[in-house]
């Protein structure tokens, strides 16, 4: 592979960005290639906005991706894919967890909830692809697995074997959390 693959992440504070961008990354460098990656998470933990990029390739001099040049995006909350939009290269695949999260903003009452978020997707990118990470999560009994079932749909779109993907995992998550996080890798490579 020649190309230089970049993927952005994105999300809110709690929702597993940073694991996940962590394991595709290791993914890539144990597949051989060279990988970087950067993450932005101010007040993740107050429910924030959350980005991580994943650049593989031969070589890789830097850890950002300029706006435009994400083939995939992944987003683990909806408004955030929109709020994230401008990183999306032309015709990048889009894979969002189908969750709306309500900010404090809007909770609180600072600010009305913006209507229309589902038609916004389908609009701004015709390569959508839906995904019910926090259903399948909670189906499996625990929604903090969701991101995960989002790595298991990421992998389908990298040729990457699944054994590196499952490796990386054993090596990354805690033995405990292990299981329960390989069933939700393998439920989302079966979306």
């Amino acid at each position: 592979m020649d190309e230089t693959v970049n993927i952005s992440m994105v999300g809110v504070g709690g929702q597993g960005i940073l694991l996940t961008s962590d394991i595709t990354a290791k993914v890539a460098m144990a597949a051989g290639f060279d990988a970087k990656k950067s993450e932005v998470h101010g007040m993740a933990q107050r429910g924030g906005s959350v980005i991580s990029q994943v650049r593989f390739g031969k070589k890789i001099y830097s850890p950002i991706i300029p706006d435009g040049a994400s083939q995939i995006l992944v987003s683990f909350e909806k408004m955030e894919t929109l709020r994230w939009k401008h990183l999306a290269a032309p015709g990048a695949k889009v894979l969002v967890n189908m969750v709306d999260l309500v900010s404090i903003t809007v909770s609180s009452g600072q600010q009305p909830a913006f209507e229309g978020t589902d038609a916004a997707l389908e609009s701004n990118f015709p390569g959508l692809v839906k995904v019910e990470a926090q259903k399948i999560a909670l189906e499996l009994g625990n929604a903090r697995c969701m991101n995960m079932v989002m790595a298991g749909v990421i992998s389908k779109y990298l040729a990457f074997e699944e054994a590196v993907w499952l490796q990386v995992m054993k090596e990354r998550i805690p033995g405990k959390l292990l299981e329960l996080n390989l069933k939700a890798f393998a439920a989302g490579r079966a979306v």
